[in-house]
């Protein structure tokens, strides 16, 4: 059995997301799995971060990280990142000291070090646009930026990353082909 914790960042739940949590959360619930879910929209979490200490919510978070295995997030993508209330949540949740560290080197140099070692990360993003554009023009950027520039910094080096394209356009058929991936990711964690 797997401990998951699951951050959601969708405010519709009549969205294509809120379709992956359920699709995702009901797969791994009866594979025997354990699921600690944090909707952010509706547990009204606040993103802002202004350099203050860790308040009880996300030493909450934090808490139920360390009690879990895997961590998955579930969200669009918008403007090239996920929702600013969840870009908020890995701000003020997965930051150093706690998160990760930093090895001096030398002088002002030195190199993070995960702290979160062992877990495993799934995130699935919805995107309005083609797969060909965000490949071939914008190079992939959230993908990136989330596996090396968060998860990996973190310690977390097994991420699986499923992206599902041009979700407003595409028929009810391959809404149905996308969930199936999210039933197969969920049973093969």
């Amino acid at each position: 059995m797997k401990k998951i914790f699951i951050i959601y960042g969708h405010y519709s739940d009549k969205s294509f997301n809120a379709a992956i949590k359920d699709e995702f959360i009901k797969t791994v619930k009866e594979n025997g799995n354990e699921v600690d879910l944090v909707d952010l929209y509706k547990e009204n979490f606040n993103p802002v971060f202004a350099g203050e200490k860790p308040d009880a919510v996300v030493l909450d978070h934090q808490k139920r990280i360390e009690n879990s295995d895997v961590i998955v997030l579930i969200a669009p993508i918008w403007n090239f990142r996920m929702p600013a209330i969840l870009e908020g949540w890995i701000d003020k949740v997965l930051s150093p000291p706690w998160a990760f560290r930093f090895k001096k080197i030398f002088g002002n140099y030195g190199y993070p070090v995960g702290n979160l070692t062992g877990k495993k990360a799934i995130v699935f993003c919805t995107y309005g646009s083609p797969q060909f554009a965000i490949r071939t023009f914008f190079l992939n950027m959230p993908t990136k930026r989330l596996r090396r520039g968060v998860f990996n910094i973190c310690g977390i080096t097994d991420v699986i990353y499923k992206r599902y394209f041009a979700v407003p356009f595409v028929s009810d058929e391959k809404r149905k082909k996308f969930l199936r991936d999210v039933k197969k990711t969920a049973s093969n964690i």
